[in-house]
């Protein structure tokens, strides 16, 4: 039985995310930092929207802005001021916030839903590389480092 190219290209990006997410999702678990996943979706909003007033490609902007609040919430966390979850939670609707607020300042029409979930099925060649590719360095970073985690 044949399958669509663009179904075997979905399945192929699923496996690559689910070996990731498995693996990264236990160190979030463990530190307590369940609300990670959410926050950092939530931030991405504020890379979308800075990509598109800058005229930026937005997966970079979404990158750098989600580096940004990784970092951000690591440094508020050894300040020892809130609890994770608590900063969690104040930096993700901040960010989402921001980003909202700026996209709506835009003069086009943008589909925020698709920017927000996307679509599985239109994943591309290039982008399963760069699942396989970031997840083979996340796996690398995690085996090298493991006695510190």
């Amino acid at each position: 039985m044949m399958m669509d190219p663009f179904l075997t290209r979905a399945i192929i990006a699923g496996v690559g995310i689910a070996i990731i997410a498995g693996v990264i999702g236990c160190f979030v678990v463990w530190r307590k930092m369940a609300y990670f996943g959410d926050s950092l979706a939530h931030s991405s909003l504020l890379g979308v929207a800075l990509g598109l007033v800058i005229n930026v490609n937005t997966n970079l902007t979404i990158i750098a802005v989600c580096f940004a609040f990784a970092v951000l919430l690591l440094w508020l966390d050894q300040k020892k001021l809130l609890a994770t979850d608590t900063l969690l939670g104040i930096l993700a609707h901040a960010a989402l916030s921001i980003g909202l607020v700026t996209i709506s300042y835009l003069n086009q029409k943008i589909d925020i839903h698709s920017y927000l979930f996307g679509d599985i099925l239109t994943v591309t060649s290039r982008e399963i590389w760069h699942i396989y590719i970031g997840g083979f360095v996340v796996l690398a970073v995690v085996i090298w480092h493991w006695s510190s985690f």
